[in-house]
């Protein structure tokens, strides 16, 4: 796109070779077509995408042609985001109806690639057509309506990342009901905590799931589930086993196997129309799809619930528009069931593309993924800040030993993408691809700030804010931040993917339940500045490059801001500095390598100032040296600021991380101030057992500073 703005200091790390012909100009040109208008660059796009959001988003409806009815009228364009206004309002849609449009005898819809084991060196990829995946879901349908189940009722997944799951998901929401997922992984205290809240009538899951080289048996954890939901809410729902191991130990006998389940869907052959096709249950545009929960670090796990209309409607603008996904890609994102990012992925059979799924560990052996990537000619690979982060510490570079001419994006979110994990990309993965590092989360199970094919890659940046995300960076008492200042990522307009609420919604539990649920709403996104939503992210804006707008700096979660003597930066800012001077590299000294990393701040001068705590992990079994914390000193102060320097810097045996991957400051910075392990729920965690040490260092950090009053 064109820009009369002058050249960046650096030059962008990839510059798409075909920018022109992406669909974002195509939809650029729509736009000025059918509104006799002149936009010139994404930037200006971008702007009357999020001031005029009925018209942006009518338009995109067309665009990339959703199945259904839209009616008249969109959403009020005067109203602010925590009205959370109705849209669409006339509309019926489906969204398993849209994800099937492509029926393709010849077209994989799905590839289920499982790890090796000592066992099963060289497992067989499971494929499914789109003819096949239409009358798998068509058969499931008809099973799940021989069990009664109404539109509104909840159906959940304690599941692998499998092609039946996915059926599941399909055919849950094909009648109306309501999706809800759990990873495999997941602790069964974890999971009880979720499913209680919002009590399935189902439940779907796997007997084995595949990790570290290893058959795991799960039917243990889900017999502990169901004892938990039987005594907790007197809950007993149906249970589907999908059996992809033959030990049968530990199965009851009113479960049913999927395969017999299946099979009298079959011959029941209910949900069809009179021509043979899915029953689709059309719904409003708001009505609830999914119910995705926060990681529940610090309290229960909020039920956040997605409505339908708004998922397909951003995630065909996300792929179509912005991302210029085809049906000929292969599409991989390494995820879990639990993750925003599997939904993410599912979303992608609308665009009639081939997903490809895996069940298993991926750093086990380091070259299996990209392995996947030359075998399935994967051209869309996703996956996390962190998996990047450790593929770089242990020193494997794809390129050396994969061809890897098929990728055209790299996808990266979970956490930010460090400056110098942009160079190991480039260097050691794919010289010409885009490299998209992508930002918004469970709370809307899409994209604040993301990718576009039609714009350059510029080092450490995420590329642009998304067409009709209206984000903007507030100051700590609420007004727009001055060019160049980080602050508080805001949303100041109204979107559609805007969770409807928390469970449980009005209709679907009691006046006290309903109004709670409301409240706890409103408090998490809307109590800190009147009328916008609130995301939690300390982010910054940086100055348009080649009609950008601007790209975005992610600093940390804003709860975990550092404050000392006033001055206020974000966690990243640090992680960035031992992420360039100290990870893992050929030519770099063992003894000067930091593994991982938590940096947090402790509470002094009775609550009126903070200093920075660093924890480091050191790589093998070495120990923190006087000139090793020199070093680690030298170059924050070089690298940032004085200010930045932490004031003390302590060796742990393991930095604690939720389930999906993700440091977990905030718990940590609690517990260094005193607040009780107790206070954290350590089933959402992969390593509650280290808290412990964080609690007796944070002992000693008090009485440290209480000497000195």
């Amino acid at each position: 796109m064109n820009s009369s703005e002058s050249s960046p200091p650096a030059p962008p790390l990839f510059v798409p070779p075909d920018a022109i012909s992406s669909r974002c100009v195509a939809f650029l040109k729509k736009v000025n077509e059918k509104y006799g208008l002149a936009l010139d660059s994404y930037f200006d796009l971008y702007r009357w995408s999020t001031d005029h959001i009925d018209l942006f988003w009518d338009t995109v409806w067309d665009d990339i042609a959703i199945v259904g009815y839209k009616g008249q009228g969109v959403v009020d364009n005067n109203t602010l985001p925590a009205a959370n206004p109705p849209w669409f309002s006339e509309a019926r849609i489906n969204w398993a109806e849209n994800m099937l449009t492509c029926r393709s005898a010849d077209k994989f819809a799905l590839i289920q690639a499982t790890e090796p084991t000592l066992e099963c060196p060289n497992p067989p990829h499971q494929r499914v057509t789109y003819a096949d995946l239409y009358v798998m879901v068509a058969d499931l349908v008809s099973a799940l309506l021989m069990l009664d189940l109404k539109p509104g009722d909840r159906v959940a997944s304690y599941s692998s990342n499998c092609i039946e799951n996915v059926v599941a998901c399909l055919a849950t929401t094909a009648i109306g009901c309501i999706w809800v997922s759990a990873a495999a992984d997941f602790g069964t205290q974890g999971v009880l905590e979720r499913f209680e809240q919002v009590q399935p009538r189902v439940i779907f899951a796997v007997n084995a799931v595949v990790y570290n080289g290893k058959v795991h048996p799960h039917l243990p954890k889900l017999q502990s589930l169901l004892s938990g939901l039987s005594e907790r809410c007197s809950l007993n729902p149906v249970v589907i086993v999908i059996q992809s191991a033959k030990d049968a130990s530990g199965w009851d006998t009113d479960w049913l196997s999927w395969d017999t389940f299946i099979s009298k869907g079959k011959s029941s052959s209910l949900g069809r129309t009179s021509e043979g096709e899915i029953e689709w249950c059309r719904q409003i545009f708001d009505w609830p799809l999914w119910i995705l929960f926060s990681s529940g670090t610090t309290g229960c796990p909020k039920p956040i619930v997605h409505r339908a209309g708004g998922m397909l409607l951003q995630a065909k603008k996300e792929f179509v528009i912005c991302a210029d996904l085809r049906p000929e890609d292969v599409f991989f994102y390494y995820t879990t069931t639990g993750w925003m990012m599997w939904n993410f992925l599912v979303s992608g059979l609308s665009v009639g593309c081939t997903l490809v799924l895996y069940d298993g560990s991926p750093l086990r052996e380091p070259s299996y993924l990209w392995h996947l990537v030359d075998e399935l000619q994967i051209s869309i690979f996703g996956t996390s800040a962190k998996y990047l982060d450790q593929l770089s510490r242990i020193g494997y570079k794809p390129r050396d030993h994969h061809n890897l001419t098929c990728l055209r994006h790299i996808y990266s979110t979970g956490s930010p993408l460090a400056h110098a994990l942009f160079d190991y990309v480039y260097e050691h993965i794919h010289p010409n691809v885009l490299l998209a590092s992508i930002t918004g989360g469970t709370d809307i199970c899409s994209l604040f700030a993301g990718m576009c094919s039609a714009l350059p890659v510029h080092r450490g940046e995420i590329q642009c804010r998304m067409l009709g995300m209206a984000i903007e960076t507030f100051t700590h008492d609420g007004h727009n931040c001055q060019a160049g200042e980080a602050g508080e990522l805001v949303c100041v307009r109204p979107f559609p993917c805007m969770p409807i609420g928390f469970w449980p919604l009005p209709g679907f539990g009691t006046d006290e339940s309903v109004k709670a649920a409301a409240e706890r709403f409103r408090l998490s996104y809307f109590a800190e500045y009147k009328g916008m939503w609130y995301h939690g992210d300390h982010v910054l804006i940086t100055p348009s490059q080649h009609g950008n707008g601007g790209g975005l700096i992610m600093l940390g979660r804003s709860d975990g801001v550092l404050n000392p003597g006033g001055i206020r930066f974000g966690s990243s800012e640090i992680y960035n500095v031992l992420e360039t001077c100290f990870s893992f590299s050929e030519e770099r000294n063992a003894n000067d390598i930091i593994e991982d990393a938590l940096v947090v701040a402790q509470s002094i001068d009775v609550g009126t100032d903070e200093r920075v705590i660093l924890f480091v992990k050191l790589y093998g079994k070495r120990t923190l040296s006087i000139e090793m914390e020199q070093k680690i000193r030298s170059e924050i102060r070089l690298r940032r600021s004085p200010r930045h320097v932490p004031a003390r810097i302590i060796q742990v045996d393991d930095i604690p991380y939720t389930l999906n991957g993700k440091r977990v400051e905030i718990p940590v910075k609690k517990i260094i101030n005193g607040a009780q392990i107790s206070c954290v729920n350590s089933a959402t965690l992969r390593n509650p057992e280290c808290l412990a040490q964080f609690a007796s260092i944070g002992e000693m950090l008090r009485e440290e500073m209480a000497a000195k009053r």
